[in-house]
């Protein structure tokens, strides 16, 4: 019986390391998109990370007037995976990188204050599962 539990537990932490490093490397393809085509966007800080099973992550955040913001998502080697959708807090859709090609990056310059959602799940019809990692920069 302790053999077993012992065989569960290891592969439970090697699953778990796995998952770390896969998602290590997507951070990495996210941070790389904050500075393409020559941007120079500073990451928030924060690095938004979801494991996706056919399901949508959703995330909190304020962009503040006068600011320009690139939102940069990735789940894996190919960039296209990740769609993101930016409502306001009524739900309505502000913009979405669906419409497109699942676009890696976007830019948004933003005139006034607004608390958004902002949605992020995988393209079904390329990944069903996977960590998905989104980051926000804004222009410095």
């Amino acid at each position: 019986m302790n053999k077993i539990f012992n065989t569960i537990i290891l592969l439970t932490l090697l699953s778990f390391h796995s998952f770390s490093q896969d998602c290590d490397a997507i951070v990495k393809a996210c941070k790389a998109n904050l500075n393409a085509n020559n941007g120079t966007f500073l990451s928030d800080g924060q690095i938004y990370t979801a494991f996706l099973d056919r399901e949508k992550a959703e995330f909190k955040t304020t962009f503040f007037g006068g600011s320009t913001y690139r939102i940069s998502a990735s789940a894996g080697t190919e960039d296209n995976f990740v769609i993101f959708t930016i409502k306001d807090l009524n739900g309505k859709i502000i913009f979405t990188n669906k419409n497109y090609k699942n676009s890696p990056y976007w830019d948004f310059k933003v005139p006034t204050t607004i608390p958004v959602i902002i949605e992020t799940e995988l393209d079904l019809d390329k990944k069903i599962t996977g960590c998905a990692v989104m980051l926000i920069g804004f222009k410095q």
